[in-house]
């Protein structure tokens, strides 16, 4: 059977064939995987390795209460918290790099993977503390598109909720400047190079004194963070006690029900 189309010594691509047998090839692997991980938590319990991806924004602000709790409990599990954009994450999944992943944009789209709601949050937008702005009763957009704006490049932290808004009201706003990190975003607000609109969960008073965040919940949409898992991959304990860290109600039975073989 030919498995590469060939243009003389050239291999051009797979064939029909070449492309069902590759899918079969990637189950073969990840069950060898799994023997492994299966093997391994019988044999040594609760010891190894935990590699969770997600954004610098979930590794900041939404999970070292979880990674505190999970130390706690399994002190000889070495927590890797590998930080990377929301489609890098998927990858990582995807190729075994990873065990969990936990982002807001991306996981979703990916078939292979299981995910399931983490919590949910809104934009904010944050001034210095004697910003004009912090005088007004209720925000609009028209009013934010009148200043610069410095915010998350497209892809990240629910940048996409920001351009729809904007693009919903008729608005084409001014974007100074765009960064991966909020606490970068903050730095550039009190500067006075613009006005931020950043999570709401990257603001604290006691961090950000010089800074105040205004409610913008009425302005963008919700965002929903979520954590996934590659479907048909064998999480050890541990693993699923992380995700039950997250959210109590994502039980280990409940994880491993829905992260069957993909469809």
């Amino acid at each position: 059977v030919e498995l590469f189309v060939r243009k003389g010594k050239r291999l051009l691509g797979l064939t029909e064939p070449g492309k069902e047998l590759v899918a079969i090839v990637e189950r073969i692997l990840l069950d060898t995987q799994n023997i492994k991980k299966l093997g391994e938590q019988f044999a040594t319990k609760d010891l190894g390795q935990l590699a969770v991806a997600t954004t610098h924004t979930q590794a900041r602000y939404a999970l070292p209460r979880v990674v505190t709790q999970f130390k706690a409990e399994f002190p000889k599990v070495s927590l890797v918290l590998r930080e990377a954009s929301p489609s890098e994450i998927v990858s990582m999944l995807l190729a075994g790099e990873a065990d969990i992943g936990i982002a807001t944009e991306a996981l979703k789209e990916a078939q292979e993977l299981a995910t399931f709601p983490y919590y949910s949050w809104h934009h904010g937008v944050v001034v210095p503390r004697k910003h004009p702005l912090t005088r007004m009763a209720k925000l609009t957009l028209d009013v934010i598109a009148e200043h610069p704006i410095i915010t998350y490049q497209p892809g990240f932290t629910g940048r996409a909720r920001i351009d729809q808004a904007f693009a919903a009201a008729g608005l084409a706003p001014s974007i100074a400047m765009t960064a991966l990190d909020a606490d970068v975003l903050k730095t550039y607000v009190e500067l006075g190079l613009g006005i931020g609109i950043i999570a709401s969960m990257a603001f604290s008073k006691e961090h950000d004194p010089t800074l105040a965040l205004l409610d913008a919940s009425h302005l963008f949409a919700k965002c929903t963070s979520l954590i996934a898992i590659r479907r048909g991959a064998y999480l050890r304990r541990y693993a699923c006690r992380f995700i039950e860290l997250c959210v109590p109600s994502l039980t280990e039975a409940v994880v491993r029900q829905a992260a069957g073989p993909a469809e």
